[in-house]
């Protein structure tokens, strides 16, 4: 909900759980063998678990990219010490992929969360979360932080997760009274490891390297102040100086947001969202014009409390603060205007904050 890209910058950020799910149906095979199978994908692939650093199927060929994700967690648990029995996997979701969901997170969790349960290893949230992000970063080659797949597996029913991603120290705040979360997908799809994801991580690094020669203290740009930035912004390369601008005031935002639900103050939390998605477009450089057009239509949408996009950017969806009475109106308007606009038609998800992974026994 706020703190867009300072989760791999040591911000404290705002997820919340909402209830879309990843569904799996396992069952336990005799052989060190991982078999998935991915209904939205209508693919089929078995995994030798005792290759996993090779990335091949059991037939030598290079896994294909949905099937990374589960194999990077057996190969994160293993990593670990950890030794994830041979399953065979039914699975199917109703969260939009490469939308900015994190269904890649939510397929993790999911895996984890299995054999976890499996293995009876009685893993924490946190500690899944870990491996899961591990598996993300050196096994599927994107750069993540910690929050998507936090969220995913700690989140809780009607609340957000104040997530410290440096701490990891965490807590529980309850979202503003009558209100609804919404998504609206703006059906640009995007794969974070052919995008400049990993190029904003690096920025941020940079950012930090500089710095240290002004403010030698400082570890991450969580240590930056907005004063400090303001006082030395003129000396870094202008690409960078706007990656940092963003990364300071979004961590400052939080702060704000925090101060506004302990007040139950839906409007200050929705200007900060909206804040939040002007900073992303015009500092971080990571919205798209259909993103904003969707922005722009909803801010000016009846029950409309906040808009801004939702996950790293580059396409995917928005995320609204909608007053509940008012959400089917707020559905009905976004989707006229947006039509006028682009004589297309916008899939919309009213949502609510939802309880994270769980294991059900049949």
């Amino acid at each position: 909900m706020l703190g867009e890209h300072i989760d791999y910058n040591d911000g404290v950020v705002l997820p919340a759980a909402i209830d879309r799910y990843v569904n799996l149906t396992a069952k336990r095979l005799s052989e060190p063998i991982l078999v998935l199978h991915a209904l939205d994908l209508n693919q089929s692939i078995s995994i030798p678990l005792d290759k996993l650093t090779e990335k091949t199927d059991c037939q030598g060929q290079l896994l294909p990219g949905f099937a990374l994700y589960p194999a990077g967690v057996a190969w994160a648990l293993q990593d670990a010490g950890f030794i994830p029995t041979g399953i065979e996997v039914t699975y199917k979701s109703n969260i939009p992929i490469g939308s900015g969901l994190s269904s890649s997170a939510a397929v993790q969790v999911g895996f984890a969360r299995l054999w976890n349960h499996i293995g009876g290893w009685n893993l924490t949230g946190l500690e899944l979360a870990k491996l899961c992000q591990r598996s993300e970063n050196h096994y599927v080659g994107v750069q993540s932080g910690l929050m998507d797949q936090f969220a995913c597996l700690e989140g809780v029913k009607d609340h957000l997760l104040s997530f410290d991603t440096r701490s990891l120290g965490w807590s529980v705040i309850q979202l503003p009274p009558e209100t609804s979360i919404v998504i609206v997908d703006s059906s640009q799809r995007r794969d974070l490891a052919t995008t400049t994801y990993n190029q904003r991580r690096e920025e941020c690094t940079k950012a930090v390297e500089l710095l240290k020669h002004w403010l030698p203290d400082i570890q991450s740009l969580r240590d930056v102040t907005p004063a400090d930035l303001r006082k030395h912004i003129h000396k870094l390369p202008t690409h960078i100086s706007l990656r940092a601008l963003h990364v300071v005031n979004e961590i400052h935002r939080v702060e704000k947001a925090l101060k506004a639900l302990n007040a139950h103050d839906a409007a200050a939390f929705g200007k900060l969202m909206l804040e939040s998605h002007q900073s992303l477009k015009d500092l971080y450089g990571v919205s798209t014009s259909v993103l904003n057009l969707l922005v722009d239509i909803a801010s000016i949408s009846p029950g409309c409390y906040g808009a801004r996009l939702t996950g790293a950017g580059f396409g995917g969806c928005t995320v609204n603060l909608v007053a509940s009475q008012q959400v089917e109106s707020f559905i009905k308007n976004l989707k006229a205007e947006y039509y006028r606009h682009t004589k297309k038609d916008l899939a919309v998800y009213p949502c609510q904050a939802s309880d994270g992974a769980r294991v059900i026994q049949p």
